[in-house]
């Protein structure tokens, strides 16, 4: 650049030699110096010193010397029980002993090879309900073809609305109705045929048997059984 103004003032005045050219210098720009201008690092990957040189955790006394902390083992962690406590342990006695403090400490089972005390107990027996010997032609295939064959089982030409103390007034053998689950059943053909027996059938005879009936054999189909005993519905008084 120096040497373009020279030759540009040379050529503009000829008459001036090249010695009375004034020389132009170039000096580097000053750095003006700011305090809140941040170092710039180059490419330095190394953290920073944790924690920081003027922090109160370098400041306390023994920094810098803790060792490696010391993996434990199992029974290091878990250490066994004092003497007196083992010695107090009595094979075969259940339950829990206490040493001095109240210090519970369960006590070893007799046998491993023995079984639980509760399998040792014998199962509870389930009283039976005796067996009724019905009649010759009173099975449930009999029972079956008689309300095939199309004989009056209701004793009623249309179903009726039966209250509670109509209900009552049908508690005889000869004339025994039973409600179960809202439907009301002449239950009189059925009682020969029930395999608990007549005497059974009669409990519920003029009442509600729904409860007896759910917890001696909920299991049948009652609907399906004395579809052609169905006499009318209960109702309220």
């Amino acid at each position: 650049m120096a040497s373009y103004l020279k030759s540009w003032l040379y050529a503009q005045n000829p008459e001036t030699t090249s010695s009375g050219i004034p020389s132009i210098e170039t000096s580097p720009p000053a750095v003006e110096e700011d305090d809140d201008t941040e170092t710039v690092h180059g490419e330095d990957d190394a953290p920073p010193a944790f924690p920081a040189v003027n922090s109160a955790q370098r400041a306390a006394s023994g920094f810098g010397t803790q060792t490696v902390p010391q993996i434990l083992t199992d029974s290091q962690l878990m250490p066994p029980p004092p003497a007196p406590l083992l010695a107090a342990r009595r094979p075969g006695v259940s339950g829990t002993s206490s040493i001095g403090n109240s210090l519970a400490v369960p006590s070893a089972p007799s046998s491993s090879l023995l079984p639980p005390p509760t399998t040792t107990k014998p199962p509870l027996k389930v009283a039976k309900r005796a067996k009724v010997a019905l009649a010759p032609g009173h099975g449930p295939l009999d029972w079956a073809n008689l309300k095939k064959s199309g004989q009056d089982l209701r004793g009623t030409d249309t179903l009726l609305r039966v209250t509670p103390s109509m209900l009552k007034e049908h508690r005889t053998r000869e004339d025994a109705w039973s409600a179960f689950n809202g439907k009301v059943y002449n239950i009189t053909h059925y009682l020969p045929y029930h395999p608990g027996g007549e005497k059974e059938l009669m409990r519920v005879a003029g009442r509600d048997g729904t409860k007896l009936f759910a917890s001696t054999h909920a299991w049948v189909n009652l609907d399906y059984m004395l579809d052609e005993c169905l006499v009318g519905f209960m109702v309220s008084e």
